[in-house]
């Protein structure tokens, strides 16, 4: 049974939620951003509905968990709440933060702190659940130390009524702390941009001009493996978030800064941290070739990964006959290293070599 504490940890403090809170609560809960990832909650939800919390706020306490109302100064700014643990000593930890609050470090110190006294408290396993799109709860999940276990497929409805899948955390009483700084920083601002060519995480929104862009014959010739649905890469672009915010992997349109258009696609692949060593890959649409904007995004993402991450080398790989490609990695600064013989594998079944390149970080 764990005690009906108050919990301070630095300017937050978490106590048991209050009937002062309802009204705050109700905004929160309210927020098309909460709504989205909890469709269980009444849409529209008002003061009226606080109660319904209050009660089942009251029913973990009772039951062996949590409920704290997340407060700064005295104001409600979040919730943080422990399920009752099972009978293996596992319990799961949940959040949301109030529209006012979100981008200040609120969820992730509240959940630390909470495991933290959890375990205190006897807890043996806390387990984290969030959903592949939801990028914020992911990055809580992190700073909060909990590790990554896996993922279940389709395990949860969003408000449109699609399944999504949850990645699933845990942390263990003694689990070491990991530090804050992800291995993958995001852009600052969101973005890069050099005044011609923009560099943007590829989104949902993308999926059909992504698609078009692989389909097209001069760049399915130098893509391995079949083609991939519409729905592979609707589904790819759903994943974006997470590989860039676990450091699996950067995924990033490239646009054209004037218009906004799709004009491709580059990303940072097989990152290897002991290594660090990461692979740059990139596709045009037909409209956009030849005129410098593979170059131009190349060269930004390397300067970019350079400049903010840990990596000392990047490289590349190019089917030998794929001359238009081993001029972007020249223009960008990179240097052709070997060939790997019968490496790739084509549409046809044969196999052609692979010209490698590298380009490490500046002395």
């Amino acid at each position: 049974m764990l005690p009906r504490d108050v919990i301070s940890t630095g300017p937050l403090i978490l106590r048991p939620p209050a009937e002062a809170d309802a009204e705050a609560i109700a905004k929160t809960c309210d927020d098309p951003v909460t709504a989205w990832f909890m469709p269980g909650l009444p849409s529209p939800f008002g003061p009226e509905h606080a109660r319904g919390y209050f009660d089942r706020a009251a029913e973990k306490w009772e039951g062996g968990g949590a409920e704290f109302a997340i407060t700064e100064n005295g104001q409600y700014v979040g919730s943080v709440g422990v399920r009752p643990p099972d009978h293996w000593g596992v319990a799961e930890i949940g959040y949301m933060v109030a529209p006012w609050a979100r981008g200040k470090n609120v969820a992730a110190t509240a959940a630390r702190a909470v495991t933290d006294w959890a375990f205190d408290h006897g807890m043996r396993r806390m387990e984290l659940q969030a959903a592949v799109e939801n990028v914020a709860s992911l990055r809580v999940a992190y700073k909060a130390g909990f590790r990554e276990e896996g993922r279940r497929r389709d395990a949860k409805r969003l408000r449109d009524g699609r399944h999504v899948d949850m990645v699933t955390f845990a942390r263990l009483e003694g689990d070491g702390v990991p530090a804050a700084e992800p291995y993958l920083p995001f852009f600052e601002g969101g973005e890069l941009c050099d005044g011609v060519v923009r560099l943007v995480p590829l989104a949902v929104e993308d999926a059909a001009d992504y698609h078009r862009m692989l389909a097209d014959p001069s760049v399915a010739r130098y893509h391995m493996g079949p083609l991939s649905t519409p729905e592979d890469d609707e589904r790819r672009c759903r994943y974006t978030g997470y590989w860039w915010v676990s450091g699996q992997r950067i995924e990033l349109a490239i646009r054209d800064a004037a218009s906004g258009a799709f004009a491709g696609h580059v990303q940072l692949v097989q990152v290897v941290p002991s290594l660090g060593q990461a692979m740059v890959g990139y596709s045009l649409v037909p409209e956009y070739r030849g005129k410098g904007f593979m170059t131009r995004a190349v060269g930004m993402l390397v300067d970019w990964a350079f400049a903010n991450t840990p990596l000392h080398r990047i490289v590349a790989g190019t089917e030998a006959g794929n001359t238009a490609s081993h001029r972007v990695l020249e223009r960008s600064g990179f240097s052709r290293e070997g060939v790997h013989r019968g490496l790739f594998v084509t549409a046809d079944g044969t196999r052609v070599d692979d010209v490698a390149w590298s380009r490490l970080r500046p002395s």
